[in-house]
């Protein structure tokens, strides 16, 4: 463990917990209602124009020290107290461990490559801890001089001016949370973050993806679900042209009106908007915006549930897209009075430092059962997949004439 100074973990994956709530909640949709995935393999993407293969060894013993990591009594009875977490999916996430036979890392392309290859309920939860050790391997060695003292400098000055602009625009609704797992500068440096939030904008910060803080800290944990769910169905044996309304059923039985926000952007807003009925529109709380324009995208949502006389007033979006405090007080005064939103923040929360350019990294899933799936994002440079006539194909059968 580091010292309160330090900025950096003698040792990265410290608990199986450390992790985003939505991987747990789409882990158990995927235990009941998605039984016979044996074969899924997801694929880190790097967006950035940097070359991690100098990291390669680095990350690779970081990301062994995984192998056998289970969860604790105690976080096995934190998880057990959250109300739609049913018996069996307890027992077996009891018996579960991390098994790093199912991680290949090499390179692929002049980039360093790591897949996680297995069946889906034994390789879901590597997502979030190979993109955190990549980021913390690469900051810990191209910034190794930043102390606590820079975190406070830039965390501190943007609190006080959020504070100044919910009292200059009376922005008393406004509400965020911690979504900065995957492109944390260092675990320390969330945690810290965390901390400061919850003690300086109390009803304001709301808590936090990020389970291991949220259970420590005593703060909400807060996710749903996210695109692979999606990208799933599109080949489990359902007509591909109702894959999405297939995941979003799955959704409903599995959770009965709970994690009511459906995320939109894994074929772009117009498909999900044709599929998106009046029996979804009632069921789900609201929408998650990941990608394209989020004044287009929330018009779009205000004007569907306004053709199903649904009151936008009644329903939330909540905004995730690589967004800071000015973006977010620019989405809440447009939309104010218009429909309810809230937002989540990731990077801008946990690797802010002067200097410091974070990591643009992903880890998506691309095959099931030896078939390729796909996202199409609204905005451009998102999209993935690693077979382009099954593209073309999903864009006929939503009618995607756009990306």
């Amino acid at each position: 463990m580091s010292s309160p100074t330090q900025l950096f973990r003698d040792h990265l994956n410290f608990s199986a917990l450390d992790n985003d709530f939505y991987k747990m909640n789409m882990w158990q949709c995927f235990m009941h209602q998605y039984p016979y995935v044996e074969d899924a393999e997801y694929k880190l993407v790097v967006r950035s124009d940097v070359d991690l293969r100098p990291y390669r060894e680095e990350i690779e013993q970081e990301l062994e020290n995984l192998n056998g990591l289970k969860f604790t009594d105690d976080e096995i009875q934190w998880l057990s107290e959250i109300p739609w977490y049913t018996k069996d999916f307890i027992e077996w996430v009891r018996m579960w461990s991390y098994q790093t036979r199912f991680l290949t890392i090499g390179e692929e392309d002049g980039q360093l490559s790591i897949r996680a290859r297995g069946p889906l309920m034994h390789i879901n939860h590597f997502e979030m801890p190979v993109l955190s050790t990549i980021s913390e391997v690469y900051h810990r060695n191209t910034h190794p001089e930043k102390t606590m003292l820079d975190v406070n400098k830039r965390l501190l000055a943007k609190t006080d001016w959020l504070k100044s602009q919910i009292d200059q625009h009376k922005m008393k609704h406004l509400t965020f949370a911690d979504f900065g797992t995957r492109r944390r500068f260092s675990a320390t440096t969330q945690e810290h973050m965390i901390r400061q939030f919850k003690s300086l904008l109390p009803g304001i910060f709301t808590g936090t993806s990020n389970m291991y803080y949220a259970k420590e800290l005593g703060l909400t944990p807060i996710g749903t679900m996210a695109h692979e769910i999606f990208m799933l169905s599109q080949q489990i044996g359902v007509q591909l042209g109702n894959s999405q309304k297939h995941t979003l059923e799955c959704w409903v039985k599995e959770f009965r009106g709970r994690l009511g926000c459906a995320l939109t952007d894994v074929i772009g807003m117009d498909a999900f908007v044709r599929d998106f009925d009046l029996y979804f529109a009632k069921l789900f709380d609201g929408l998650r915006h990941d990608s394209g324009d989020p004044r287009v995208f929330g018009d779009k949502a205000i004007k569907m549930y306004e053709a199903l006389n649904i009151d936008p007033m009644t329903k939330t979006l909540v905004f995730s897209d690589g967004l800071n405090f000015q973006q977010m007080v620019d989405i809440y005064r447009y939309f104010d009075g218009r429909i309810k939103v809230s937002f989540g923040i990731g990077t801008f929360l946990s690797c802010d430092l002067e200097d410091v350019n974070p990591l643009n990294i992903v880890m998506k899933l691309v095959h099931v059962n030896g078939r390729p799936v796909a996202k199409i994002s609204d905005a451009p440079g998102k999209n993935l997949c690693e077979d382009e006539q099954f593209v073309d194909y999903l864009k006929k059968v939503y009618r995607v004439t756009w990306a």
